[in-house]
């Protein structure tokens, strides 16, 4: 049985760029809350035990770095138990927005009760202990459908090329998390990465984030330019910027916010298309006014 590590705790001293302004109206369209036991239990079958990330320090990280808004995706560790997130949007909730994991089957009292504390999509995460996996999703597709959500997807793009066909036929938007989650040793060339470029392309929204767990270079992340512009340029409408604070998992260390945004630089340096990124298309998707 492979142990479960303890993550480190993440940047005490979150800080914004230094090579541009981030744009009034910015969103980090991926971050975590997190508890601990007893009165948060985590998972049994989580692949790493994380520190606190209170809601406290979710939203100062959110001044720091200059993010008018936020969008909290349900953690791994905690399972289906989306009452810390759900308590955190309630803290303010014109700037707040969740992503939550969920069984199939919910009262839809419960389900109702989401979409008011501003729920507006669910996630489906394959790669970690906690998530919901693909098996059902038409279902999950067909429920999106009903509340007016849409599907997001943990997954490593190197899976997408059979899967590809089904998420297509999905009767929802769908966002795919940190550029497929894939190492960039894999190389631009790979299938499921092309995959992946056709799907954002035929509209599937990118979430241009996760540099420090698809790098295999390190800091700065050099290594992982050229996929993000390919992203990039395959629908500049549908990428969107997350920090992935507080960064569980981060075995090399937790990166720096500072290093993440202004990496954007080299991503999308034309500043049009960072306002897209930032602003225009997170508004959209998330439903800020």
């Amino acid at each position: 049985m492979t142990p479960i590590r303890d993550c480190p705790a993440p940047d005490p001293t979150p800080s914004g760029p230094t090579r541009y302004a981030v744009p009034a109206g910015a969103v980090d369209t991926h971050a975590h809350v997190i508890g601990r036991p007893p009165a948060y239990p985590f998972v049994e079958n989580r692949s790493y035990t994380p520190p606190a990330a209170p809601a406290a320090a979710y939203r100062a990280m959110l001044d720091a770095t200059g993010m008018a808004h936020g969008v909290l995706v349900q953690v791994s560790v905690h399972g289906t138990d989306n009452r810390l997130l759900l308590e955190t949007l309630a803290t303010d909730p014109a700037r707040l927005r969740g992503v939550a994991v969920i069984p199939l089957g919910l009262p839809e009292r419960d389900l109702a009760a989401m979409k008011a504390a501003g729920v507006v999509g669910l996630r489906l995460n394959v790669l970690y202990g906690g998530g919901i996996d693909f098996d059902q999703v038409e279902a999950y597709g067909a429920l999106a459908r009903e509340m007016g959500w849409h599907l997001q997807f943990l997954i490593d793009a190197r899976s997408l090329p059979p899967l590809a066909a089904r998420l297509s036929r999905l009767p929802v938007p769908f966002v795919v998390d940190h550029m497929g989650h894939m190492p960039t040793s894999a190389g631009l060339s790979d299938e499921g990465f092309s995959t992946l470029v056709a799907l954002v392309r035929d509209g599937a929204f990118v979430k241009l984030s996760g540099a420090f767990r698809t790098s295999v270079a390190g800091a700065p992340y050099a290594d992982t330019i050229p996929f993000a512009r390919a992203l990039n340029d395959a629908a500049p409408e549908r990428c969107l910027w997350g920090s992935d604070w507080p960064h569980v998992a981060a075995w090399d260390g937790p990166p720096k916010l500072s290093t993440l945004l202004d990496l954007m630089a080299d991503w999308v340096p034309d500043e049009g298309r960072r306002q897209k990124l930032f602003v225009e298309n997170p508004r959209a998707l998330y439903g800020f006014g």
